[in-house]
């Protein structure tokens, strides 16, 4: 990776308005680095290099004229293929759809970077219909991890990670429905953020319900901030989005973390980690406290819902394939087609019965929130495991969310989660720190995150 491929956002436009470099050299570094490394990591399904030099070549001229629309513009950009891109086919990593467009219309997400003058690159590679916590598919096969490509970037947005972790593009857009932003930011050494939910925009709406996300994955905090500017605004499409946040998400991010409260929980009460994955996670919570917070570890706050998430998780699947007949279902993922049969043996009372789980797990967690400020947890208990399998075990791989304990009931509450990188393995494998907070409280789960980000430059 080139140093210009490894510059985050915030760099970019710094180095942008003191014409240092530009917005086309930026895009042609993202470009090479995709030529490089691309063929063997497998994490775009699509590269417009015409669209995107034509874009960045645009931008360079209104940064050259001062009338730039933001930090975004003319940062190399990619876009998972579960989110619409006016112009370029939308596949879902199945057979089932098809490529021959029309495609009319950006999702919102989409829509507010284009706004932005994010330069567009290509889209990147989802499980499918993202159903999994890897990401490989029957269409495009199995995309790996830029620091060993022997491994899974994990998923379901794991070509996105892969992407910016390779310096093929400064950032992207993930989709998040049990931990697919922040469990391949925590494999791959990224940045992750999945926002509180419906404030970024969702069009159209996710199969799963209340479960699905939209966020950044990014190199730095303070990029996930900025990206949230730009894509956290309501739009009509959504009749559920958030009004548009006064201010930046970017104010105060800085403060540091002096006097905040901050609830330490090793596994949830259910969860086992690997002992690498402990420590690191350990050592991160020691720097919070060092930073100023007040740290302490807690009791398990409730049990594994994972039964209740598997009820919803498999209905959404059961609905995204009930459109397709026989010969259709024929070229679908096997394991895929065997959650949709759980979810169409799911009633309407069990259903609701998961849904009162959620409900339940979102009033524990705003009592939790009266005396903590952030809640903090591994990302995943493990590291990154070999590509091509559905999870670190044979086990593990028929029910993905048994190896990602700590991701999915904060999809279930749709608090804002962040992932950010804390420490590396003896193998040099990454680990991922989150920090969870109340909703609506995104601006104080970034604000500590870029702390202990920061932590070098405040010691």
């Amino acid at each position: 990776m080139t140093a210009l491929a490894g510059m985050t956002a915030a760099e970019l436009a710094g180095a942008y308005a003191r014409r240092e470099t530009s917005p086309v050299e930026a895009t042609r570094a993202a470009l090479a680095a995709i030529e490089e490394r691309d063929a063997e990591l497998n994490a775009f399904v699509l590269v417009d290099a015409d669209a995107a030099l034509k874009a960045a070549a645009e931008s360079e001229a209104r940064w050259s004229a001062g009338t730039q629309r933001g930090r975004a513009d003319g940062v190399p950009t990619s876009v998972k293929d579960l989110e619409r891109t006016r112009g370029w086919p939308t596949l879902r990593g199945t057979w089932l759809a098809d490529d021959a467009g029309p495609w009319p219309e950006d999702s919102p997400s989409v829509a507010r970077l284009r706004e932005a003058g994010a330069v567009l690159i290509g889209k990147t590679t989802t499980p499918e219909f993202g159903w999994k916590g890897v990401t490989d598919s029957p269409r495009f096969g199995i995309t790996r991890n830029p620091l060993d490509p022997a491994l899974t970037p994990g998923g379901s947005s794991g070509g996105s990670a892969a992407a910016v972790a390779a310096g093929m593009g400064t950032w992207s857009v993930g989709t998040d429905g049990g931990g697919s932003v922040r469990v391949p930011a925590s494999f791959t050494g990224t940045v992750g953020f999945k926002p509180t939910g419906d404030l970024i925009a969702s069009y159209p709406p996710g199969s799963n319900g209340l479960l699905s996300h939209r966020g950044p994955i990014t190199l730095s905090v303070l990029d996930a901030a900025i990206m949230l500017d730009v894509i956290g605004r309501p739009d009509h499409r959504d009749w559920a989005a958030l009004p548009a946040k006064d201010g930046s998400f970017t104010d105060g991010i800085e403060a540091g973390i002096e006097g905040l409260t901050i609830g330490y929980s090793p596994d949830l009460g259910y969860g086992r980690n690997d002992p690498e994955v402990a420590s690191l996670v350990a050592d991160a919570v020691g720097v919070l406290a060092g930073l100023g917070a007040h740290v302490s570890e807690i009791e398990p706050l409730f049990d594994d819902p994972v039964d209740a998430f598997q009820t919803l998780w498999c209905a959404g699947v059961a609905r995204t394939l009930n459109p397709y007949g026989p010969d259709d279902l024929a070229r679908v993922d096997p394991a895929l087609l065997e959650y949709a049969e759980r979810g169409r043996g799911i009633t309407a009372v069990e259903y609701l019965d998961a849904m009162a789980v959620c409900a339940d797990l979102g009033l524990r967690m705003a009592r939790f929130h009266e005396s903590y400020d952030v809640l903090v947890t591994p990302t995943v208990p493990g590291v990154a495991f070999p590509a091509g399998q559905n999870g670190p075990t044979p086990e593990q791989s028929q029910v993905w969310a048994s190896w990602t304990p700590y991701t999915y009931p904060f999809n279930m509450t749709r608090q804002p989660a962040l992932s950010v990188p804390c420490g590396r393995t003896r193998s040099g494998l990454p680990v991922g720190l989150q920090l969870v907070g109340p909703r609506h409280q995104d601006a104080r789960v970034l604000r500590a995150g870029r702390a202990y980000e920061t932590r070098g430059q405040q010691s």
